[in-house]
């Protein structure tokens, strides 16, 4: 049991946040893909393999930055690092997780197939993009957002534009959070040369987290509509864009505590976003 609850913490079942972060845009593609309707068999589908992918995922980045992590207040103590289990362990619970999380999508068409292949390499090889891209949170986006294409090829059979569209709002959306995320850890990163967002733009982070929220929000506002959402949905951004403009009272000071909790805060905007898409098809 002291094993399995080491398991549990390496994947981050104790902090769903994570999982949160990459169902929001899922969730909006799948609906948005069926037209407010989707197949219960495709969600449940997509929700559980939401859940097995970043659990798999965050192993993968654990074991990634084993010898990195021991040198950051906030990771210092997860079980990798701090020798709890070994590095094969993590290892094997990744592979597991994937090789569930496909098992999952096998009644699902080729495509859907073909980029979950693209989805898992993207996912394995982002922990290394810290050591050399300026702002790796813009590959993150690509990992937590591919989803959104998935969802389109499981429904349609098929990725129209529009769906690519959405992928890049995620992306200006995930540089926005997790610049939040990376400015409580810069102290640290700056010491051991680990590459973040946070550091690339210096003194115009908080800057550059607003922008990229209002890029996201006005990418999404534009597919929604060419979608053919109205009231409900701009409704539901509109709200998303608040949550965003609270964020910059938290983050502006640049203290650890704002930045954590104005990243853990990123929850609401998603959910907004989806209530939204969601109560626009329903209500008509």
């Amino acid at each position: 049991m002291d094993k399995l609850a080491l398991y549990f913490r390496l994947i981050r079942l104790d902090k769903p946040i994570g999982i949160l972060l990459l169902l929001w845009p899922t969730l909006v593609a799948l609906w948005l893909a069926s037209g407010g309707v989707p197949d219960p068999l495709v969600l449940a589908i997509f929700v559980l393999g939401t859940v097995l992918m970043r659990s798999a995922g965050c192993a993968v980045n654990d074991y990634a930055d084993r010898d990195i992590d021991k040198h950051v207040k906030r990771t210092a103590e997860r079980p990798l690092t701090s020798g709890k289990i070994k590095g094969w362990e993590a290892l094997a619970v990744a592979g597991v997780l994937a090789l569930l999380a496909f098992a999952l999508i096998l009644p699902l068409n080729t495509l859907t197939k073909q980029l979950s292949v693209a989805a898992v390499v993207i996912a394995a090889s982002y922990p290394y993009f810290k050591r050399f891209f300026a702002i790796p949170q813009a590959y993150l986006g690509i990992a937590f957002g591919f989803g959104i294409p998935m969802g389109f090829a499981a429904v349609q059979g098929q990725v129209p534009a529009l769906a690519w569209w959405l992928l890049l709002a995620n992306v200006f959306w995930a540089v926005a959070y997790d610049t939040e995320y990376a400015m409580v850890d810069r102290d640290d990163d700056l010491k051991i040369g680990i590459r973040t967002s946070a550091i690339t733009f210096g003194r115009y982070d908080v800057a550059a987290v607003m922008l990229c929220y209002g890029l996201a929000l006005a990418i999404i506002l534009w597919c929604g509509w060419e979608f053919g959402l109205r009231a409900w949905f701009v409704a539901g951004v509109a709200v998303a864009a608040a949550v965003a403009l609270y964020h910059y009272t938290l983050i502006r000071a640049r203290e650890r505590m704002g930045c954590f909790a104005a990243f853990r805060h990123n929850n609401f905007l998603g959910a907004a976003i989806f209530a939204g898409v969601a109560l626009d098809y329903a209500l008509r």
